[in-house]
Formats: structure tokens, C-alpha cells, sequence
């Protein structure tokens, strides 16, 4: 034979899309396995023309799915980012939307027993080391796609995929607050870096002289705001923890406005490189924590009632800020629903938060995504990749 078939579903989740395989269906080394994802993505080539990728890096992703060996979380989910316009497979950041099919995927599969009604499905995150927790319909014991739910970005509706999260603060940066601060001054402009899932420079876009409601194609063609922004997370990569993030796929840069449709804020985020026609999830979940933070720049755009008041000098300017370690006194706690706009719509972040010492805490972020199962059965590599990877 000269192409070698792997099993593998072809999913949407969320706002993105790309294949989720099983991990003993891939090569085990590192080599080898990315190798044959390019060749299954058609990557490097912009339109991907020669694989199933999307020609976008929203539509160029791959979910590695296994049975956990943990006693808190029934499968392992490894996100990979595949490029389309160059011949690299990233892991260094996670991604929400993608998870949303992580787990109607593990049923389906059978790595999760399916209950009647509704079945939890417990997720590590292996990027960033953090567990989610997936409620998946499953009438009579199967996996429902279709019903009422509907989430911008995508169209029709969806069965409901609430996700809940915990402890994702500082999970790839070591710190809500990396830098130990709520705002810093880098290449001149004030900005908020945050890491409650995945990391952000929160920027203002009246700064660059934008209204913040441009297309995220006006914003990629504009050469001079593009390279502000490129220089100004190349320095941010450091101050956050991240090292030298030249060809990393993190922090993402959002671009924040007063909120233009009734939402909390207005976001236009950079992914690096590409501005997202929508927003990633845990992007959403950072850039909402940041809303409720007081003193920081997001919190200064924001609109956003019902959230606890207090003071920037509190314990959650620190690097400790969501720890989740609660006074004393037992510290008032409240959820607030954060609407976050992006270029297609809303992302409503629910945030579970506690007001102590002057300070916010967060304690617990929850969102809703929906999946679709599009197409199952085997991805064609050339043989020959297969085997040249191994030999790696």
C-alpha cells in the first residue's frame, strides 16, 4: 500500500474544527506523530489542498484522546495546533473550543460509559495540567447533537455542552497575574497580562487609535498596528513567564472597547498573527476575569454590573490572585455572567468569584459550547511519511 489509514471523527467544537483522534492510533513519538499530522492536515500549504485542513488556523486543529490513568478525570485531552503555512504542530497552548468535542468523542468511543440523560465527562487538559468537566446529552445512552442551544459564530443550534472549570489560574504562566501586577507599561502602551486559562495581553484599542469594532480583516491588513502588536508581545513573553515567544502561538493579544452591543466588553484578538473571527474560549475566560479585576485595563472598558467591588491593592493584584484560598472570615462569593462581544458575537463567561480583603478571587469559570460530529472512519497518510517519521 503505498498510504496508511488512521482512525480518526472529523468534530466541531465550539467555533473551531479538526480531527480527534485516539492516542494509540498515532505514532508514539513526538517525531513521528507530528509528521503524520502534517501530511493528514495537507500542511505546510495556506489552503491545505492536499489534507483535511481548513486553510485556517481555527480549522487546522487536532484532539488527542485517552483513557486517564487519573482518579479524578476520565480521559487525557492533548490539543495540537497544526499551521497551515508552515510545517509545525504546537502544543503550548490549550484550546476550549476543541474540548467541547472531547467529550461526546469519549462516548462515542467508548472510553466513557454513557449514562441516560446526561453524562459527565471529566477531561485533564494535558497542556496545561488543569481539569474541565463536560456535561454531554445522552438520551437512552447515546450522544445528542442537535437541540436548542445556540452560540455565535456558529450557525442553527446545537445540543448544550456546559463546561465547567476550575484552577486554571496561572496554568500556563504560574500566576493569574504573571508579571505581579494589574497593569504594566510595555513598548509604551498600559496593559493587563493575564493567564486564568490561557495568556492575554489585555490592550486598549483606543491606544492604537481604533474603535475597537474594526474587522478583523482591516486590523490584519493594518501593517503598522500588526507590528506594534508583534513587538509588543514579543517583550510581554518574557515578563509573563513564557520565555522567548517568537514562534509560540502565545499570549494572545486582545485588542478590548466599551462593549458596542450590550455586552460587558468589545474584543479583537490577535492569535498571534490572525485576528479571531471570534474569540477562544479560554481567551474569553481570561479577558472576562480581567474584567472583574479592578484597576486593570479591562476592568476601565468594561460594563459590567453585579460585580463585587474592591480595591487593586488587595491580595488579587498579586501574583496569588485566584488561588482560591478564602479569608478567615469566610469571604463573600457571588457568580457574575460576563458577556464578552467579539467580531460574530457574544461569549458569556460565567465566573464564580470571591470579593476578600479588598480583592477578587476566582474561584470557578464556566462557559456553554456546542459539538457536532461531522464525519468518522480513516485518514489517508502516504506510507511513506509514516515510516520516515519513525526513522526520525
Amino acid at each position: 500500500m503505498t498510504q496508511t489509514a488512521i482512525s480518526c471523527s472529523a468534530m466541531r467544537g465550539g467555533t473551531s474544527k479538526g480531527l480527534v483522534f485516539l492516542a494509540d492510533d498515532l505514532p508514539g513519538d513526538r517525531a513521528s506523530r507530528d509528521a503524520v499530522l502534517l501530511a493528514a492536515m495537507g500542511s505546510p500549504d495556506p489552503r491545505e489542498i492536499d489534507g483535511m485542513g481548513g486553510s485556517h488556523p481555527l480549522t487546522s486543529k487536532v484532539a488527542v484522546v485517552s483513557q486517564s490513568p487519573r482518579d479524578n478525570a476520565d480521559v487525557e485531552y492533548l490539543f495540537l495546533q497544526v499551521w497551515p503555512d508552515r510545517a509545525e504542530v504546537s502544543d503550548s497552548q490549550n484550546c476550549g473550543n476543541m474540548l467541547a468535542a472531547v467529550g461526546p468523542f469519549a462516548i462515542e468511543r467508548g472510553l466513557v460509559g454513557a449514562r441516560d440523560g446526561v453524562t459527565p465527562v471529566r477531561i485533564w487538559m494535558q497542556n496545561t495540567e488543569t481539569l474541565a468537566i463536560a456535561s454531554v446529552q445522552t438520551p437512552d445512552g447515546l450522544v445528542r447533537y442537535d437541540g436548542g442551544a445556540r452560540i455565535d459564530g456558529v450557525p442553527g443550534t446545537h445540543a448544550p455542552i456546559p463546561i465547567e472549570f476550575a484552577d486554571t489560574a496561572g496554568s500556563s504562566c504560574g500566576a493569574l497575574l504573571p508579571t505581579g501586577r494589574v497593569v504594566d507599561v510595555i513598548e509604551g502602551s498600559r496593559v493587563t497580562c493575564i493567564d486564568n486559562g490561557m495568556p492575554v495581553v489585555c490592550l486598549t484599542a483606543s491606544d492604537f487609535g481604533l474603535s475597537g469594532q474594526e474587522s478583523p480583516a482591516s486590523l490584519e491588513g493594518n501593517l503598522s498596528l500588526t507590528k506594534q502588536v508583534e513587538a509588543l508581545r514579543l517583550a510581554a513573553g518574557p515578563m509573563m513567564n513564557l520565555g522567548d515567544v517568537t514562534n509560540s502561538t502565545v499570549p494572545k493579544m486582545s485588542l478590548l472597547s466599551p462593549p458596542a452591543h450590550g455586552g460587558a466588553v468589545s474584543t479583537r484578538t490577535f492569535i498571534p498573527h490572525r485576528v479571531h473571527e471570534a474569540i477562544g474560549v479560554f481567551g474569553a475566560v481570561s479577558v472576562a476575569t480581567a474584567c472583574v479585576l479592578p484597576g486593570s485595563v479591562a476592568h476601565a472598558v468594561a460594563d459590567l454590573s453585579g460585580a463585587p467591588s474592591g480595591s487593586a491593592e488587595g491580595p488579587a493584584a498579586g501574583p496569588a490572585a485566584g488561588s482560591g484560598e478564602g479569608s478567615a472570615g469566610g469571604p463573600a462569593s457571588a457568580s457574575v455572567d460576563v458577556e464578552v462581544e467579539h467580531p460574530t458575537g457574544f461569549f458569556t463567561v460565567t465566573l464564580q468569584v470571591e470579593a476578600r480583603d479588598g480583592g477578587i478571587s476566582v474561584r470557578k469559570s464556566a462557559l456553554l459550547r456546542t459539538a457536532r460530529l461531522l464525519m468518522r472512519g480513516e485518514v489517508m497518510v502516504p506510507s511513506s511519511v509514516w515510516t520516515q517519521g519513525a526513522a526520525l
